[in-house]
């Protein structure tokens, strides 16, 4: 296997969280009561227990880097959440900052938030 970094982010609930990104193509790896795992092909998220983690003031995040944005964006429209920048959960449209790729954001249940970044693209 080869070296990797995956993002660790809280949970108030391992069965809502599963749950939700489960709509998003992601499956349970892996789970006891201090850990789960989830994967969508390459793509993996681990979660800690936190049950007292306040969506609307969460500073929890993690990048996910993939070469097909706009299909990964798609694909997780059709789940339907709202994209206004005050819902919890949310998901936004692609957007380019300054020195940066193109990118789209989710926020999670819990107000963890998903940068998902262009992969291949120079930051221009």
């Amino acid at each position: 296997m080869a070296d990797r970094i995956t993002a660790n982010l809280p949970s108030r609930d391992f069965g809502a969280t599963a749950a939700f990104y489960g709509k998003l193509g992601f499956a349970v790896d892996f789970l006891n009561d201090g850990w789960m795992i989830l994967s969508r092909g390459p793509l993996e998220l681990e979660f800690f227990p936190h049950p007292t983690v306040d969506p609307l003031s969460s500073w929890f995040s993690a990048c996910i880097r993939v070469d097909d944005i706009d299909g990964l964006l798609a694909e997780w429209r059709k789940v339907g959440l709202p994209s206004d920048a005050t819902s919890t959960p949310r998901l936004t449209g692609t957007f380019k900052l300054p020195d940066a790729p193109r990118m789209f954001a989710l926020v999670d249940e819990d107000g963890s938030l998903l940068r998902c970044l262009e992969n291949g693209v120079a930051d221009e």
